[in-house]
C-alpha cells in the first residue's frame, strides 16, 4: 500500500503548449466574427423585412384608400341615376296627364263646336226643345251638383220657357229605387226649375241622394206650353272644374 505524502499539494498548475494556446485564440475570433456577421446579417434582414412590411401596407392603405373614394363616387352616381331617373318618370307623368287633360279639352271643345253649329248653323237640323244632356259632379257628403243643358233651333229668334224636373233610379240595398225630384231637393212640395232660353240653356243646382244608393240612370221632364216630354240618360260624372292656372 502507498503511503501519500502530506507534504506535497493536492492540485499543481501545469503550462499548456504555446501552440494550443494560439489556436484557441484564433477559433475564439472567428467565432467572435461569424457571430458578429449573423448579428449584422439578421439585423438588416430584419430591418429589410420591416421596410418592405411598412411598404407593402402604406401601399395597402392607399389601395384602400382609393376604393372607398371609388366606392364612394359610385354610391353618388347611383343616387343621381335614381334621382334623375325619378325625375324623369315623374315629368313623364306630368307630360302624359297634360296631353290626356289636352286631348280631353280639345274633344270637349270640338263637341261645343258641333253643339253650337248643330244649333245656329244654316246645315243643321232643326228639331224643337231637346234635353241635350246631364251631367252631375260630386259634392261633400251624398251631395251632387247638376248640369241638365236644354236646346232648340226650330224656334229661331223666339223664347222657349217651361219647367224641369228629374227622378233618379238606381239601387238601394239589393233592390231598385227611384228617388224622385222631391226627395231629392229634401222638399215635400218642392217645384220644378223655370228655364227660358233661345237657343240652349244649362240649368243647374245641388241634390242629395239617400246614403247607401247607387245612380244609374236619370229621367228629365220638360213641360210647357210646347206640352211635356221626357227624356232618359246614363248617369254621367263630370270632373270638377280645375283651378285656373296663374
Amino acid at each position: 500500500m502507498a503511503v501519500q505524502n502530506k507534504d506535497l499539494p493536492r492540485f499543481s498548475i501545469v503550462s499548456q503548449s504555446p501552440r494550443f494556446k494560439g489556436l484557441g485564440l484564433v477559433l475564439g475570433g472567428l467565432w467572435l466574427v461569424m457571430a458578429v456577421a449573423w448579428i449584422g446579417l439578421f439585423w438588416r434582414g430584419l430591418h429589410t423585412d420591416a421596410g418592405q412590411l411598412r411598404a407593402q401596407r402604406d401601399a395597402a392603405v392607399r389601395q384602400a384608400e382609393a376604393l372607398k373614394d371609388s366606392e364612394t363616387r359610385l354610391k353618388q352616381e347611383l343616387t343621381n341615376a335614381k334621382r334623375a331617373e325619378f325625375i324623369t318618370r315623374s315629368a313623364n307623368t306630368q307630360i302624359q296627364e297634360s296631353l290626356a287633360e289636352k286631348d280631353e279639352q280639345i274633344a270637349g271643345l270640338k263637341a261645343d263646336m258641333d253643339f253650337y253649329e248643330r244649333l245656329v248653323g244654316s246645315g243643321g237640323r232643326r228639331h224643337g226643345l231637346s234635353v241635350h244632356n246631364a251631367e252631375f259632379t260630386p259634392g261633400a257628403g251624398n251631395a251632387w251638383h247638376y248640369t241638365i243643358t236644354l236646346t232648340q233651333n226650330i224656334n229661331r229668334g223666339g223664347m222657349t220657357s217651361g219647367q224641369m224636373r228629374f227622378a233618379v233610379d238606381g239601387v238601394s240595398g239589393g233592390k231598385l229605387k227611384s228617388v224622385e225630384w222631391p226627395q231629392l231637393l229634401q222638399k215635400p212640395e218642392a217645384p220644378a226649375q223655370a228655364f227660358s232660353f233661345r237657343y240652349f240653356q244649362q240649368i243647374e243646382g245641388d241634390v242629395m241622394l239617400p246614403a247607401g244608393f247607387t245612380p244609374q240612370r236619370v229621367r228629365v221632364s220638360v213641360s210647357g206650353g210646347f206640352g211635356k216630354q221626357e227624356q232618359r240618360f246614363d248617369w254621367t260624372v263630370s270632373r270638377p272644374a280645375a283651378a285656373p292656372e296663374i
